[in-house]
Protein backbone atom coordinates (compact mmCIF):
# COMPACT_ATOMS: atom_id res chain seq x y z
CA UNK A 1 0.00 0.00 0.00
CA UNK A 2 2.82 2.41 0.91
CA UNK A 3 4.55 1.51 -2.33
CA UNK A 4 1.41 2.45 -4.31
CA UNK A 5 1.09 5.79 -2.45
CA UNK A 6 4.73 6.59 -3.23
CA UNK A 7 4.14 5.90 -6.97
CA UNK A 8 1.09 8.17 -6.99
CA UNK A 9 3.05 10.97 -5.27
CA UNK A 10 5.85 10.65 -7.86
CA UNK A 11 3.31 10.87 -10.70
CA UNK A 12 1.69 13.93 -9.10
CA UNK A 13 5.13 15.61 -8.79
CA UNK A 14 5.90 14.88 -12.46
CA UNK A 15 2.50 16.32 -13.47
CA UNK A 16 3.17 19.49 -11.44
CA UNK A 17 6.53 19.95 -13.19
CA UNK A 18 4.92 19.49 -16.60
CA UNK A 19 2.15 21.96 -15.72
CA UNK A 20 4.70 24.57 -14.59
CA UNK A 21 6.68 24.08 -17.80
CA UNK A 22 3.58 24.58 -19.96
CA UNK A 23 2.58 27.70 -18.01
CA UNK A 24 6.04 29.21 -18.55
CA UNK A 25 5.78 28.54 -22.29
CA UNK A 26 2.31 30.13 -22.41
CA UNK A 27 3.57 33.27 -20.63
CA UNK A 28 6.60 33.57 -22.93
CA UNK A 29 4.58 33.32 -26.17
CA UNK A 30 1.78 35.88 -26.58
CA UNK A 31 -1.64 34.49 -27.43
CA UNK A 32 -1.40 34.49 -31.23
CA UNK A 33 -4.31 32.08 -31.66
CA UNK A 34 -6.77 34.73 -30.51
CA UNK A 35 -8.43 36.32 -33.56
CA UNK A 36 -10.39 38.90 -31.61
CA UNK A 37 -8.98 42.30 -32.46
CA UNK A 38 -9.39 45.35 -30.29
CA UNK A 39 -11.87 48.05 -31.22
CA UNK A 40 -9.06 50.41 -32.29
CA UNK A 41 -7.59 47.80 -34.64
CA UNK A 42 -11.01 47.17 -36.19
CA UNK A 43 -11.55 50.89 -36.77
CA UNK A 44 -8.10 51.19 -38.35
CA UNK A 45 -8.80 48.29 -40.73
CA UNK A 46 -12.26 49.67 -41.55
CA UNK A 47 -10.73 53.06 -42.40
CA UNK A 48 -8.68 51.28 -45.08
CA UNK A 49 -11.67 49.31 -46.44
CA UNK A 50 -14.55 49.95 -48.81
CA UNK A 51 -17.98 48.40 -49.36
CA UNK A 52 -18.77 47.34 -52.92
CA UNK A 53 -22.43 46.68 -53.67
CA UNK A 54 -24.22 45.16 -56.67
CA UNK A 55 -21.34 42.78 -57.39
CA UNK A 56 -22.14 40.15 -60.02
CA UNK A 57 -22.81 36.70 -58.53
CA UNK A 58 -20.32 35.09 -60.90
CA UNK A 59 -17.54 37.52 -60.01
CA UNK A 60 -14.42 36.15 -58.28
CA UNK A 61 -12.30 37.96 -55.65
CA UNK A 62 -9.44 38.12 -58.17
CA UNK A 63 -11.62 40.04 -60.64
CA UNK A 64 -12.71 42.51 -57.95
CA UNK A 65 -9.07 42.93 -56.92
CA UNK A 66 -8.10 43.58 -60.54
CA UNK A 67 -10.85 46.20 -60.84
CA UNK A 68 -9.62 48.16 -57.77
CA UNK A 69 -5.89 47.59 -58.38
CA UNK A 70 -5.58 51.05 -59.99
CA UNK A 71 -6.62 52.71 -56.69
CA UNK A 72 -3.83 51.22 -54.62
CA UNK A 73 -2.46 47.95 -53.28
CA UNK A 74 -5.29 45.61 -52.36
CA UNK A 75 -4.71 43.66 -49.14
CA UNK A 76 -7.84 41.51 -49.09
CA UNK A 77 -11.12 41.03 -51.00
CA UNK A 78 -14.06 39.45 -49.15
CA UNK A 79 -17.17 38.45 -51.11
CA UNK A 80 -19.83 37.50 -48.58
CA UNK A 81 -21.86 34.33 -49.14
CA UNK A 82 -25.02 32.88 -47.66
CA UNK A 83 -25.17 29.60 -45.73
CA UNK A 84 -25.32 27.64 -49.00
CA UNK A 85 -22.14 29.22 -50.38
CA UNK A 86 -23.91 31.47 -52.91
CA UNK A 87 -22.59 35.06 -53.10
CA UNK A 88 -24.81 37.74 -51.54
CA UNK A 89 -23.95 40.34 -54.18
CA UNK A 90 -21.62 42.60 -52.21
CA UNK A 91 -17.98 42.61 -51.18
CA UNK A 92 -15.47 44.36 -48.94
CA UNK A 93 -12.08 45.44 -50.27
CA UNK A 94 -9.27 46.20 -47.81
CA UNK A 95 -6.34 48.31 -49.00
CA UNK A 96 -2.83 48.59 -47.58
CA UNK A 97 -2.87 52.41 -47.41
CA UNK A 98 -5.70 54.75 -46.36
CA UNK A 99 -5.29 57.05 -49.39
CA UNK A 100 -6.47 54.23 -51.68
CA UNK A 101 -9.98 54.47 -50.19
CA UNK A 102 -10.47 57.99 -51.62
CA UNK A 103 -9.29 56.76 -55.03
CA UNK A 104 -11.65 53.79 -54.85
CA UNK A 105 -14.63 56.04 -54.06
CA UNK A 106 -14.08 57.63 -57.47
CA UNK A 107 -14.95 54.24 -59.02
CA UNK A 108 -18.53 54.50 -57.71
CA UNK A 109 -21.03 53.62 -60.48
CA UNK A 110 -18.30 51.98 -62.59
CA UNK A 111 -19.17 48.72 -64.36
CA UNK A 112 -17.90 45.22 -63.63
CA UNK A 113 -19.38 42.25 -65.51
CA UNK A 114 -22.07 44.55 -66.91
CA UNK A 115 -23.31 45.66 -63.48
CA UNK A 116 -22.98 49.14 -62.03
CA UNK A 117 -21.04 48.96 -58.75
CA UNK A 118 -21.96 50.96 -55.65
CA UNK A 119 -18.77 51.91 -53.81
CA UNK A 120 -18.76 53.53 -50.36
CA UNK A 121 -16.43 53.70 -47.38
CA UNK A 122 -16.86 50.79 -44.98
CA UNK A 123 -18.51 51.73 -41.71
CA UNK A 124 -17.46 50.33 -38.34
CA UNK A 125 -20.11 48.40 -36.45
CA UNK A 126 -20.66 49.75 -32.96
CA UNK A 127 -21.66 47.02 -30.49
CA UNK A 128 -25.03 47.62 -28.88
CA UNK A 129 -26.27 49.97 -31.60
CA UNK A 130 -28.42 47.33 -33.26
CA UNK A 131 -32.02 48.38 -33.76
CA UNK A 132 -34.37 46.93 -31.21
CA UNK A 133 -37.14 45.00 -32.90
CA UNK A 134 -38.99 43.88 -29.81
CA UNK A 135 -40.57 40.55 -29.06
CA UNK A 136 -43.60 38.94 -30.53
CA UNK A 137 -45.77 40.00 -33.42
CA UNK A 138 -46.11 43.57 -34.49
CA UNK A 139 -49.03 45.59 -33.21
CA UNK A 140 -50.45 46.35 -36.64
CA UNK A 141 -51.52 43.36 -38.68
CA UNK A 142 -52.46 45.49 -41.69
CA UNK A 143 -49.64 46.49 -44.08
CA UNK A 144 -48.96 50.17 -44.58
CA UNK A 145 -50.86 51.66 -47.53
CA UNK A 146 -50.18 55.25 -48.51
CA UNK A 147 -53.37 57.29 -48.75
CA UNK A 148 -55.29 55.04 -46.37
CA UNK A 149 -56.39 56.66 -43.11
CA UNK A 150 -54.18 55.98 -40.11
CA UNK A 151 -57.15 55.10 -37.92
CA UNK A 152 -59.71 53.28 -40.08
CA UNK A 153 -63.36 53.39 -39.10
CA UNK A 154 -64.03 50.73 -36.49
CA UNK A 155 -66.68 48.91 -38.55
CA UNK A 156 -65.31 49.56 -42.01
CA UNK A 157 -63.98 47.22 -44.67
CA UNK A 158 -67.05 44.91 -44.56
CA UNK A 159 -66.87 44.03 -40.87
CA UNK A 160 -69.95 44.46 -38.72
CA UNK A 161 -69.89 43.83 -34.98
CA UNK A 162 -71.97 40.95 -33.67
CA UNK A 163 -74.04 43.02 -31.30
CA UNK A 164 -75.16 45.38 -34.08
CA UNK A 165 -77.42 44.00 -36.80
CA UNK A 166 -78.07 45.73 -40.14
CA UNK A 167 -81.28 47.75 -40.25
CA UNK A 168 -82.74 46.22 -43.38
CA UNK A 169 -82.58 42.77 -44.89
CA UNK A 170 -79.71 42.15 -47.31
CA UNK A 171 -79.83 38.73 -48.96
CA UNK A 172 -76.18 38.81 -50.05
Amino acid sequence: MKKRIKEIEEEAGALREMQAKVEKEMEAAPDSSSTSATQAEKEEVDSRSIYVGNVDYGCTPEEVQQHFQSCGTVNRVTILTDKFGQPKGFAYVEFVEIEAVQNALLLNESELHGRQLKVSAKRTNIPGMKQYRGRGPSRSRRPYMPGAPLFPPPYGYGRVPRFRRPMRFRPY
